[in-house]
């Protein structure tokens, strides 16, 4: 009898742990992990914000290999800027300056906006979407399984991420957010996160309400293209 009762807890503690494995958390990290795992994809990204914003971004459309390079357009009202990652290594492209290196865009530029410095330190801190979903998936509280994807709510730290854009000065109050992914048969189909909070920069304050959508596409079949220029810059 305890001989059958030992290994009755045994089966069920081994459930257990299958159980837990099987989580739509565990789902969501081997979905990414797959996704990562390939020999290429690309993506969509959009972004809706809220009406008081000053910054209204276009599409981001990207793409990228395991072992070679990724590349992606980012669109801000009528122009479009260029980035051209290979390991650590990063060339950017803007309609006013051509490809310059990452180093090269980061220069002074005697103050104000400067398109290729903002894009160069995107590239700085750039993740592929398959390492965004997985990282999310660590970020949020806790994941459940609906209807409409597996989603839960982002951790504080985790908002707060999001809003200061992985880095910067600023400070932010009442971060708050969520995240939504969505797979078929194991596969990571599209993700979504949606955060708000007040931003304050330079004592300047900004609510913020943004919506982020990437939507993997392509995948094993996408094929990228470097033009001469940009290889320049990698060297």
């Amino acid at each position: 009898m305890k001989k059958n009762l030992c290994f009755s807890l045994s089966l069920f503690a081994a459930s257990a742990l299958l159980a837990a494995d099987a989580s739509p958390k565990a789902d969501v990290t081997s979905a990414a992990a797959a996704l990562g795992n390939q020999p290429n994809y690309a993506w969509r990204t959009t972004v809706e914000v809220g009406n008081n914003s000053r910054f209204r971004p276009g599409p981001t459309e990207g793409k990228t290999e395991k072992t070679g390079y990724t590349t992606f357009s980012m669109t801000f009202n009528d122009a479009t800027t260029e980035v051209v990652l290979q390991g650590t290594n990063a060339a950017v492209k803007t309609p006013d300056d051509g490809w310059q290196s990452a180093a090269e865009a980061l220069q002074d530029n005697g103050g104000g906006f400067s398109p290729g410095q903002f894009a160069a330190r995107i590239a700085q801190n750039f993740k592929a979407p398959a390492a965004q979903a997985a990282t999310l998936a660590t970020q949020a509280a806790a994941l459940q399984a609906g209807t409409n994807g597996i989603s839960g709510e982002l951790t504080e730290a985790g908002a707060k991420e999001l809003l200061t854009f992985r880095g910067g000065n600023a400070t932010v109050t009442n971060p708050k957010g969520n995240v939504t992914f969505w797979l078929t048969d194991g596969k990571l189909l599209k993700f979504q996160t949606h955060v708000t909070g007040t931003v304050s920069f330079n004592g300047n304050d900004r609510d913020v309400d943004r919506t982020t959508t990437t939507e993997i596409k392509d995948v094993g079949t996408t094929k990228i293209e470097i033009p001469a220029e940009a290889r320049k810059k990698l060297e």
